[in-house]
């Protein structure tokens, strides 16, 4: 009665005061933001994030030929002589969850607004599955400073950190359409996926639906069981509905990129023979269309680090931390200016910006969940952290992960398997924030004894004036286990703070740091220091468990009420990552300096911008195929970017490493940029121009034939075709003599150029061939193209004078952005039908199917 007299007073309490928790929810998410980033909010700074900057060195011109032009580039040359800016920076007006995006940022900027979604939509999450506001605010706290989602925005993993933002969106649509309102929830899931996948960063999204998928599985079984079959399968629909939707607006985005992805090198080379450094050979027999195992696992969680989720420290944190005046360096006598950036991590990986930590409040919550959280719920979210850490394992746990590899659809698409612990960060802190829910149930307030009871028990009614809220039965079931989860997680850190004792906190880097002069005294203290951040970030975990577990206890007694006790939980959440998170995206990781500020050009770039040809390359000799410094101002042979062209891979691994200066020629690289102060820019003077004529073609019947051919290629005089490919080109030679080619107009997806020819003949293009999209005229005529040398365009012509045009129009983009706009038309209807849905829904129109609450 109590409760359904709490519900009443609710609903007929004016809307503004039923709105009110969540607007200071809201404007308390929006302080923790600008809080968090105010240098870049009151300071004016920008986050130095490496990855964006890349991104802007290699989108710059495709944004300067949409600024002028007013229409995007679906084709750049500034990155690795020519590649579709699918995967760089294109835009597609069809899809308007770009608004919805800007309306749910509230104008922030760019990293602020990552961690304010983060913050929202868990919140929303929370409260949808009926959780209270103030328990909703901690639980949200939870997944938004998880300390994974504050190394990604340090590094510029913009969009991953969006993705994973909008993760609990999808969660919080899943999990109301199954257990409440079917309706309201497949709009929400609708809504929530539209903008997960929309942030175009599909690995989360893959992690996110296998978790969605242990979820339906759980909630099939208990389908089946309670003869609820085609109810379940109802609701599977509408969220499969919403699903089709959710693609549908990304379409023209994930059209382009599924065609790419052919080429990319996500893919599998078509080269058979090893590339130099690599032990064997391609499998001729593996018709994998993903990525290399090796290359897949390279970055592998270590089993001991999953530890790290409780006891961040527990490896060392990051590859490279500071350590105080005050540590076993400095007092061995190492420098000042070397203790800002020591090698403390002695885990397994090769490099790390910092570990997964979850939060020691979180891992208790999470484990309390075990115990007090309904089965079906806590089965799924223990599943999903279970797979997420056995996947983060990789080439750690081979028998399970090769088989994961080989069998799961799509997976081997992906790197960087740690990745995997992101199903980890969304399980674990809404598990816990249900066990919060469920421990800070309000209670109901004693009541007065009557007059005449009073009278008739005097001692009764002094002691019932005198007492604190009693202990009621189900808090005196719950005491044990908020105890026994306490116990398990504080044992957890005092077996880590005993083992450290057996470590000797040796790491691969060691022996490097001998051969630059460490003695053995320095490297000791090193080693100690590592013993020091371990044992620290242990007491550190023991003093937030003991006030998380010493909150829930006085609740429990009756000596707290509930509204102070979830404030103090969100206190103690938000204390303890914050002050995480702070050690690997501090204020030192904040620049006065802005983007446009770090693309100067230096004395090298004002010297080859001086040329005033159409089109040219350059090969930056330092570090080419790790930066894009390059790209921002001219063409570049390299550039930055994890999904480039396969056979340019190829290319690369197997010529232009090697030094083959011919086929730096045949790629038109005029300028080499040295690095020598002296002569810090050479031309190229065998750079064979942008087109020009051969007088001979050889055929081969392999990739791997045509990779050999360019060994010895004389590019400037011969082409090389592969039939295998190309079976209409034949072997044939030409006189060329008085032939002549010239570009003449250039914009980065449209080419133009003038020829003349007394005969017949073979023009090569220094650009590079690309199937899907490219489009050749000769005298406005369509005409067929091929591709010769490997990666380059190739075109026999007739004699005479001509002119030949190549214009990228990819079919992808066109059909795909029109798919999109319909998408996008039939997603606000929906979002229109919900709102008007809801405000008209009764508060029985449809009753929750679940046979027992969330929490």
């Amino acid at each position: 009665m109590a409760a359904v007299a709490s519900a009443s007073s609710v609903s007929s309490a004016p809307w503004w005061r039923r709105a009110l928790p969540h607007v200071l929810a809201v404007l308390f998410f929006v302080l923790l933001a600008c809080l968090y980033f105010s240098p870049i909010v009151f300071e004016g700074k920008t986050l130095a994030q490496h990855d964006i900057t890349q991104f802007q060195g290699g989108a710059h011109e495709a944004q300067e030929y949409a600024k002028a032009m007013g229409k995007e580039a679906l084709w750049t040359n500034s990155m690795f002589s020519g590649m579709p800016t699918y995967l760089i920076s294109l835009h597609f007006p069809g899809d308007w969850s770009g608004y919805l995006q800007k309306i749910l940022t509230l104008g922030l900027p760019a990293v602020v607004a990552n961690l304010f979604l983060a913050l929202l939509c868990g919140y929303i999450l929370l409260v949808a599955l009926g959780v209270r506001p103030l328990v909703a605010v901690a639980g949200a706290v939870a997944l938004g400073f998880s300390s994974y989602n504050l190394a990604i925005l340090a590094a510029g993993h913009n969009t991953k950190s969006i993705a994973l933002a909008y993760a609990p969106l999808v969660l919080g649509g899943v999990l109301v359409a199954y257990r409440r309102d079917k309706w309201l929830g497949a709009a929400l899931f609708a809504v929530g996926l539209t903008l997960n996948v929309r942030a175009n960063h599909l690995q989360i999204t893959y992690y996110l639906m296998l978790l969605v998928v242990i979820f339906g599985i759980i909630e099939l079984v208990a389908a089946a069981r309670a003869g609820r079959l085609p109810e379940f399968l109802k609701r599977t629909a509408l969220l499969g509905l919403g699903a089709a939707l959710a693609v549908g607006v990304s379409f023209g985005r994930l059209y382009t990129t599924l065609e790419y992805s052919k080429y990319s090198n996500r893919g599998r080379t078509e080269l058979k023979t090893p590339a130099p450094g690599q032990a064997s050979a391609t499998n001729p027999d593996d018709e994998s269309t993903g990525v290399d195992r090796d290359y897949a696992f390279q970055y592998s969680y270590g089993v001991g680090e999953t530890i790290t989720l409780l006891i961040p420290n527990f490896y060392g944190g990051a590859s490279a931390m500071p350590l105080g005046t005050d540590s076993n360096l400095a007092k061995a006598g190492l420098p000042q200016e070397y203790l800002s950036g020591m090698p403390t991590y002695w885990g397994q990986q090769s490099y790390t910006a910092g570990p997964v930590y979850m939060g020691a409040v979180v891992c208790f919550l999470f484990i309390l969940g075990l115990f007090v959280v309904e089965k079906r719920t806590r089965y799924w979210l223990l599943a999903g952290t279970i797979l997420s850490i056995l996947l983060a394992w990789g080439k750690n746990f081979e028998s399970f992960n090769y088989l994961i590899f080989d069998i799961l659809p799509g997976y081997n698409k992906f790197r960087a398997v740690s990745m995997a612990l992101v199903i980890a960060q969304l399980a674990m802190p809404i598990l816990g924030a249900l066990a919060l829910s469920r421990v800070l149930r309000p209670r109901a307030k004693p009541q007065p004894l009557a007059p005449a009871d009073a009278q008739q028990h005097p001692a009764l009614a002094k002691a019932a004036g005198a007492a604190k809220v009693p202990m009621s039965g189900e808090a005196a079931a719950l005491l044990p286990k908020v105890l026994y989860a306490g116990a398990i997680t504080a044992g957890l850190c005092v077996l880590a703070y005993l083992a450290s004792f057996s470590f000797d906190f040796a790491a691969p880097i060691d022996n490097e740091l001998t051969k630059q002069g460490f003695t053995p005294e320095l490297l000791g203290a090193l080693r100690a220091d590592r013993a020091d951040l371990l044992r620290g970030d242990v007491w550190r975990g023991l003093l937030f468990i003991g006030a998380a577990l010493a909150v829930l206890y006085f609740y429990l007694k009756g000596r707290l009420e509930a509204m102070p006790a979830a404030a103090l939980m969100v206190l103690l959440v938000l204390v303890d990552l914050w002050g995480v998170d702070k050690r690997y995206l501090g204020t030192d990781k904040f620049q006065r300096e802005t983007i446009a500020e770090a693309f100067q050009p230096s004395p090298a770039d004002q010297m080859i911008l001086q040329d005033p040809g159409l089109s040219y390359r350059v090969l930056n000799m330092q570090n080419p195929f790790n930066e894009a410094q390059t790209s921002y101002f001219h063409k570049s042979i390299g550039g930055y970017h994890g999904a480039k062209l396969r056979r340019y891979q190829d290319l690369i691994e197997r010529q232009i490493s090697n030094n083959n200066q011919q086929v730096l020629n045949m790629l038109n690289t005029r300028y080499l940029i040295t690095g020598d102060p002296k002569q810090p820019v050479q031309r190229n003077p065998g750079a064979l121009g942008n087109a020009w004529f051969v007088s001979e073609v050889k055929t081969v019947n392999s990739p791997d034939e045509e990779m050999a051919a360019l060994n010895t290629l004389n590019p400037a005089t011969e082409a090389v075709v592969d039939v295998s490919k190309f079976p209409q080109q034949k072997a044939a030679t030409y006189d060329i003599t008085g032939a002549t080619i010239k570009l003449t107009g250039y914009s980065p997806d449209e080419l133009k150029y003038t020829y003349q020819a007394p005969r017949d003949g073979m023009v090569v293009f220094s650009e590079i061939y690309y199937a899907d999209g490219w489009q050749a005229f000769l005298d406005g005529k369509p005409v067929p193209h091929l591709r010769a040398d490997y990666v380059l365009r190739a075109m026999p012509v007739p004699a005479g004078s001509h002119t030949i045009e190549f214009r990228f129009e990819p079919k992808s983009y066109v059909v795909g952005n029109g798919v999109s706009l319909a998408s996008s038309i039939a997603l606000l209807l929906v979002l229109v039908g919900a709102g008007v849905y809801a405000s008209r829904r009764k508060q029985d129109a449809d009753a929750p199917v679940a046979d027992a609450p969330l929490a």
